[in-house]
Order: structure tokens, then sequence, then C-alpha cells
């Protein structure tokens, strides 16, 4: 660590380690195989040597830029003095030099200026930012995801106005979907988009507020682009009556340059225990603070059909909410690490059987139950890296495999993931935190070291981008039983697929036997919870139904891992790095896995446990 005095306290400029760079090449070359996806035209001009150019690059960069202002942004929030929203100049320089070197673009077309890096290898990229400086990270996250959606849904025009600014990074994007009323039931938007005649061909007039929404308002870029879920004027209530449209902080002329100001403002900040560095803000679109042409009214532009709205926005959710997931992830590994280098450093207490006086004193990684915190947090970190990235590569698939039939099926895969991808990490990457704050002991709950602040960023990822219940709702209601079950069918068929290769080898055959139990129960109690169709009680244990399926996926993305650790051992010979993956593949499925059994029996019991309750017991 290094000081730095900002008069406020001591902050800590991260230089160690934050997150393990042989893991990520283990992951992305020895099991996950990224280095064929340069045989497919799309990935053709790239080579394993341009990728570990670009991921040493992000890391040094993520490092010198990124991690030694984490703590000054927690200290020194965004300040808002009823016109301008003050940050710490860090944040700005940091950002400029992110986009200064192309990851705004990484992997998108040529045609925008990208250079079509694989999404697996971008991911692998963009986490050592989200391990650095979450908070930092937030704005080109949500500007990335916003320029892939106008690039999928948007007009010409609009890509050339704000998307090619975007990926420059003179302009940032917001997602803004929420209201003080409204929360995540979207179906009661109220902001509405009245039709503006005078304005062009897609042309309306935005008036509403919208809440919670992060990177709103800034002055980190020369624009920010707003995307808005709206009800156009006349259009039906509920969530098909919703539309999406562009609203600018400020107007684009033809040429280009920056038009008047729209009517656009920043009401407030909302101040959120973590991500301090990230302004959180209510809008108000519409008031009349501004007047484009001459009158009141936020000037916005239709994106994709009118009234598809919710369908267009999804396309930025789902990205969103794979990038919370991968947060979730890389702040918790940065915890788990923290915490290990300073149980191998922190000497207190004696071994069992050791306990006399005379008797030095040993690291505390001695003690079983620190091992334990560590072996658990190691499993929820390294595991939960392994699915965001596996998330990455089947997105890969999704668009570049050779046949239409195998872009479908990883399109499909990816679809049921994608909860478990967002809320899985939420959960068990955040327990990593907790536990690193246990390890420090006293001192973990104090501002002098990071696992403090770590655990408040990441308190915030169970709740972004849609609650662990909205989550389970959407894999036990929708995906799992969607197209007749058949994306649950194709999950369980690559379960299957990796059972009957370890059961092939002596080495795996407990873990396979256990794993196909757990796929087994998968099956059988989801159909149990449907057999009558019956959407009440089928979805009152939701939420204990995505802990189980998520556990039973880490474990089969634990085998994988194991068994690539396993078979890369024998290539290249063994290390203390795969002989800790083995270790820890097998603690998941002696100590994590058995967890599952109880879950599904309460999932098929199909309890009503709160339905049943009065809330006048509570």
């Amino acid at each position: 660590m290094t000081d730095e005095n900002t008069g406020n306290g001591v902050v800590q400029a991260t230089t160690e380690s934050i997150l393990s760079t042989t893991d990520i090449d283990f992951l992305l070359y020895d099991w996950l195989r990224v280095d064929q996806l340069c045989s497919r035209q799309r990935f053709s001009d790239h080579s394993r040597e341009v990728f570990d150019s670009v991921l040493s690059a992000s890391e040094e960069l993520a490092k010198e830029q990124f991690a030694p202002h984490a703590r000054k942004s927690d200290l020194n929030e965004p300040t808002f003095d009823g016109k301008t929203v003050t940050l710490i100049p860090e944040i700005k320089a940091a950002l400029g030099q992110f986009a200064d070197i192309g990851l705004l673009s990484a992997t998108m077309d040529e045609s925008v200026g990208g250079i079509q890096l694989p999404q697996t290898v971008a991911k692998a990229c963009f986490a050592w930012f989200q391990a650095a400086n979450i908070a930092t990270a937030s704005y080109p996250m949500l500007t990335m995801a916003n320029a892939n959606l106008l690039l999928e849904y948007g007009t010409e025009e609009q890509i050339e106005k704000y998307v090619l600014p975007e990926l420059d990074g003179r302009f940032f994007g917001t997602m803004c979907l929420s209201e003080p009323e409204v929360g995540s039931s979207l179906g009661d938007v109220t902001t509405k988009a009245v039709p503006d005649p005078d304005g062009g061909e897609g042309a309306f007039r935005v008036h509403g507020t919208k809440m919670w929404i992060s990177g709103g308002d800034h002055e980190l870029s020369e624009n920010i682009v707003h995307l808005v879920l709206a009800r156009a004027e006349g259009d039906q209530p509920g969530v098909k009556g919703l539309s999406l449209f562009l609203v600018p902080k400020h107007l684009v002329d033809d040429d280009g340059s920056l038009g008047e100001r729209n009517d656009v403002v920043l009401s407030g900040l909302n101040h959120k225990m973590g991500w301090r560095g990230t302004t959180n803000t209510l809008l108000n679109f519409g008031e009349g603070a501004h007047t484009p042409a001459g009158r009141a009214g936020a000037v916005g532009y239709l994106v994709g059909e009118r009234g598809k709205g919710l369908a267009c926005m999804f396309h930025m959710m789902n990205e969103a909410r794979i990038g919370v997931g991968a947060g979730a992830v890389a702040v918790g590994y940065h915890g788990y690490l923290d915490a290990l280098r300073y149980a191998r450093d922190r000497r207190q207490g004696r071994p069992d059987g050791a306990k006399g006086a005379d008797s030095p004193p040993v690291p505390i990684t001695a003690h079983a139950d620190v091992r334990r915190m560590l072996m658990a947090s190691k499993s929820y970190v390294e595991g939960g890296l392994g699915l965001t990235l596996y998330a990455a590569r089947l997105l890969d698939d999704s668009e570049t495999a050779e046949t239409q039939a195998e872009r479908d099926r990883a399109a499909l895969l990816l679809d049921v993931l994608t909860p478990i991808v967002k809320t899985w990490p939420s959960v068990w990457c955040l327990k990593a935190n907790d536990h690193a704050i246990q390890v420090l002991g006293g001192a973990g709950y104090t501002r002098d070291h990071d696992v403090e602040q770590l655990y408040r960023d990441n308190r915030l990822n169970p709740i972004h981008e849609g609650t662990h219940g909205i989550q389970a709702k959407d894999l036990l209601g929708r995906k799992v039983v969607m197209s007749g079950g058949e994306g649950l069918r194709v999950l369980l068929e690559q379960m299957r697929t990796t059972i009957a290769e370890a059961a092939d080898t002596s080495a795996w055959n407990d873990e396979a036997a256990a794993l196909s139990s757990a796929a087994d129960r998968i099956e059988t109690v989801t159909a149990a919870v449907w057999s009558d169709g019956d959407p009440v009680s089928a979805l009152e244990n939701a939420w204990t139904y995505l802990e189980a399926v998520g556990h039973t996926v880490m474990a089969w993305l634990w085998l994988q891992q194991g068994m690539a650790a396993e078979a890369t051992a024998q290539d290249r010979g063994d290390s203390s790095f795969l002989r800790g993956k083995i270790a820890t593949a097998r603690y998941f499925f002696t100590h994590e896995l058995p967890l599952t059994g109880p879950w599904f029996d309460l999932v098929e019991s199909r309890s009503t446990t709160f339905a049943d309750l009065d809330d006048s017991w509570l």
C-alpha cells in the first residue's frame, strides 16, 4: 500500500494485486480456450498475443489510474451547488485514458471504430477496472451498454450523432427506467412523451421524473445520452404501452456540434453507502427549466418501435445485469486477495496442540476457521469469475459460432443463465467481502484497510439491475419454462455432458455423481412446482430455487475448472495454483453443493409460509 493524505483521512492506493493474472489466463486459455475464437472470421485479425497485450494494458491502467483514487472518491463524494456537479478530478483523468486506449469500443464493429475483440476477453479486461475502482468503472460500463443498444435499435442519424461520440469518450450514457413511486414496477411508469411535430420524424417532448439514475449528471463528458422509458401520449397502460426515447443533455446539431441545452435538469443527488464516486441522481424531464426551440419539454427521439420500449431496453438491461455480476465478482476478488495477504502476514495465536507460551505465534492462515473463510471466499470469487467469463463466451458463440443452430443454442443458454450471472455473485462474492472483514479482525472494520469500503461498494450490487426476488421470478417464472422448457433442457444437457466426461475419470467420480443428483433435482423440482400451472404457488419460493440452481450451476463450472486444472498439470507440470484449483473444486462439492438439498426440498414442498403470512404478524 502507498498512503496519500487528502486532508480527510488516509487514502490507501492499492498497488498490489487486485485480481489474479494467473487465474485469468487459466480461465481464458486452459478452460474456455478463447484463442480458438481467432479461427472465426470476426476475430481473424487477433491472436493470443493481441489478447495478452490488451489484458496487460488494462491491468496497468486499472492499477495506475483507477485504483489510486478509489478511497479518495469515497471520502470526497460528488457535490451539487444547484447548477453544477463537482467530482474529484482524478475520475475524469482516468476515464479519459480509458477512452484513449480504445476500450469503450473494443468489442464493437470496425465500421464504428471498434477492434472486434471477443466479449470473453473484453469482460476479463474490464474486470481489472471493476476490481480497482467500481465507482469510476460504472461510467464506461453504462456508456458501452447504452451504445450497444443504440447500435442495435438506433437510426443512422442517432448512431452518427450520439454513439460515435460515446465511443470516443466525448459523450457518456445512462439508462432511465425507475421513478420515485414506481421502483421496479415498470408497468406503472408515468413519464410521458408527446409527439413534437416541429422536431421532425420520431421527435417527442418528454415530461416526467426519473430516480436512481447512475451517471445522470456530471461534468465528466461533453454530453450525456439518456435512454428514457416513457409512455407516448395515447398509448395503452402497462409495459406494452412503453416506448424508448433518446434524450440528450445537450441537443446535437447536424454538423455534430453541441446545440441548445435540453430540458433535463438535476433535481438532487442520492448518497449511497458505496460507489460514492458515481453520481446517483433524481432527474426532471420537461419541467421548463430550459426551453429548447423556445418552449418547455425535453426533446427526445424514438428508439426502435413505438410500444416496444421495454423490449429494446432489455438489450441494455441484460448487458448491465451481466456487468453487475462481473462487478460483484471483481470487488469480492479484491477483498479476498486483501484478506489472504493479511492472513499470511499477520501472526497471532498458536495452532491446536501447541499452546505453550514458548511457542512462537503463527500466521493466522494456520487456524482452521481462517482457512475456512479463505477457502470459501476463493470458491466464490474464482467460481464467480468463471461464471461471468463463461457467460461472455456464450455471447461470443451466440454471435459468431459456425452454424445457426450453435448460435441459437448459446443464446438460449445465456438467456437462462443471465439471472444467475447477475444474482449469484451479488450474494456470494459479497460474502467473500464479509469474510475478508472477519479475517482482518478488528482492523477489518476500520477505514485503514480497503476491505471496509469494498464491502460497502459490493453491498449495492444485490439491488442493482433488479433485486434477487425479481431475478428469481425471471428464472423460475420465465426462463426455465419458456419455449416449452427448451432453455432448461439445454442447461441440463450441458451439465450432463460434463458429468459424463467426469465419470470417465476415476478422480472425479464422486463429484460427477453429486452433480448428477443435483441436476436431476433441478428437473424434478421444476416440474413439481409447475405441475398445476399456478404461478402463485410456483413462485412462492422462487428465491430459494434461484439459490439452489445457482449453486448447482457453480458446481458444474467448478467441476469443469477442476478437470481443466488436472489436464493442465499433466501437460505442463504441477503448481500450487493448479493444486489450489483442484482443492477448491473439491471443496465446493463437499461444503457448498450439499446446501442445495434442503433448498430443493423447500421449493418442492411448495410451502406457502409467506402467502399465508398476515403482515400484522411481522
